[in-house]
């Protein structure tokens, strides 16, 4: 039986509603009058059960507001779920916004540096794989100049390079792919090829479903917070298009 990287078993987690404006004051109002003014929970996350495998690449879609993303910060111990438990074999690397770990005034070069200090990785460990982490990037015109002058899709390069120059053994990826040209496309997914072939575990999470179904084995639809199938990825992108289609009706 396969080692199991990521457990998340009967997981719930909820935000509180921030009311602004007008029914703010109306809440204001209500608690003075001795009336229930208490703010309702938005429930992001329901009951997920989901097992992912040593060595398994997985794709999460759904429509904006499904819970995508915060599985994957719960995955990645960011958020602490309400009920249930997230475990997972090894430390796990999260590449989410191509802006966090990096700082727009600093330079490439320096932001390699940055970044694998946040991913827990010494200034010694990162300056022997730089060249290495520049090449994949295709940044060497631009290492030295700062990041606030590169483009998303440089900035995207730059983040998928450093994360993956190490080889995590749990790499979740939230959006980033989607943001790069088709050259970055093809080198990402021979990059997550190599990843599986050291036995790493990686979650994506994408609109790119043509992407997805190229590097993924197994695929996740989320629909309000649960996981509505899980499987096939043919399968899984077919259940959900169908389901799109259903709803213009």
């Amino acid at each position: 039986m396969s080692e199991v990287s990521l457990s998340i078993q009967g997981v719930d987690l909820s935000f509180p509603r921030h009311q602004v404006g007008l029914k703010s004051i109306i809440g204001w109002v209500k608690e003075k009058m001795g009336q229930d003014s208490r703010i309702r929970p938005y429930h992001a996350l329901k009951n997920i059960n989901l097992s992912i495998k040593k060595g398994e690449v997985v794709g999460i879609i759904g429509r904006n507001g499904s819970g995508k993303s915060t599985l994957l910060r719960v995955m990645s111990g960011i958020y602490q779920p309400d009920k249930g438990v997230a475990m997972s074999s090894s430390q796990v690397n999260l590449l989410s916004n191509v802006k966090i770990g990096f700082n727009g005034n600093l330079t490439g070069r320096e932001n390699v540096h940055l970044f694998g200090s946040i991913l827990g990785h010494s200034r010694e460990k990162m300056a022997t794989m730089m060249e290495s982490i520049i090449s994949f990037a295709e940044l060497e015109e631009f290492i030295d100049q700062p990041l606030n002058t590169y483009s998303s899709g440089m900035q995207a390069r730059l983040g998928l390079s450093v994360a993956s120059a190490v080889k995590p053994k749990i790499l979740l990826i939230d959006e980033v792919l989607a943001v790069g040209d088709a050259s970055f496309k093809d080198r990402s997914r021979e990059r997550i090829k190599e990843l599986v072939e050291d036995a790493s575990t990686v979650v994506i999470v994408s609109h790119n479903l043509n992407y997805l179904k190229q590097v993924c084995d197994r695929m996740v639809l989320m629909e309000g917070g649960c996981i509505e199938s899980e499987g096939n990825p043919e399968e899984v992108v077919r259940a959900y298009l169908e389901s799109n289609e259903n709803r213009r009706k």
